[in-house]
């Protein structure tokens, strides 16, 4: 797989001593009048059961089926995911190609409210999964580029039509219907809300931002930029 990488210098070490989670949940944030609607978007339920690489009842895009589950909490609008991104992504799509791992990414849109009303974690998210059940083998590369692309955290993020062009090269011939219609803006919404409930089968409760990584149920409490030490927990099971 050939992967779509940023080719800027490394971002720089933002450590903190929380679990891993770089773009923190703040309880009371997300009050109604602080969550932005997208304006003339069908909110139909969400899907069930499974389309391409997404499996909608576990709120999961999934690549790969190795042994060693990895599952990463992330919000296209985090710049702490960027980091995460930028250290990781490639390491861990080789992972994914060499049949190592099974990779579940979870998108979260808990900071729609950083982006000036237009709900833009909602609607990088749809896109992604719009990728993901039309064209399973562009997810990673469609990863990459949204996050090689990503807005700065407070702007409006970018168009519906910025992002057909962005992962036009991945996606199927129905992306841009999916993506200007926000197909699957509830079941972005339903993830994020599930995830901040609670998880099951890890050594934390709930994901209180992102990214969060868990490696065969273990947390990683890492350096969200050391590419060798996120590889080698992910390699060892979440031992490393």
């Amino acid at each position: 797989m050939q992967r779509f990488r940023r080719t800027a210098a490394g971002a720089l070490a933002l450590l903190t001593a929380l679990a891993f989670a770089g773009c923190a949940f703040l309880p009371g944030s997300q009050e109604e009048a602080d969550v932005p609607e997208i304006a003339e978007t069908p909110f139909t339920p969400p899907p069930a059961e499974e389309s391409g690489a997404v499996q909608f009842d576990d709120h999961a895009i999934v690549v790969g089926d190795g042994p060693i589950d990895v599952q990463a909490w992330i919000d296209p609008m985090c710049p702490i995911c960027g980091q995460f991104e930028e250290a990781a992504g490639a390491e861990l799509a080789s992972l994914v190609d060499e049949g190592e791992i099974t990779y579940s990414i979870h998108p979260m849109n808990f900071l729609d409210r950083a982006s000036q009303g237009t709900a833009y974690s909602t609607r990088a998210g749809s896109a992604l999964t719009c990728v993901a059940v039309e064209r399973p083998e562009g997810v990673l590369d469609a990863v990459a580029a949204l996050f090689d692309e990503q807005p700065d955290e407070g702007s409006e993020g970018l168009s519906d039509e910025q992002l057909v062009e962005l992962l036009r090269p991945f996606g199927g011939e129905g992306l841009e219907e999916c993506i200007g219609e926000s197909r699957y803006a509830a079941w972005i919404q339903e993830s994020n809300d599930t995830a901040l409930a609670g998880i099951e089968g890890a050594d934390i409760e709930a994901v209180t931002g992102t990214p969060t990584l868990i490696v065969d149920g273990t947390s990683y409490k890492g350096d969200v930029t050391d590419t060798d030490a996120i590889t080698a927990f992910v390699t060892s099971g979440g031992q490393g």
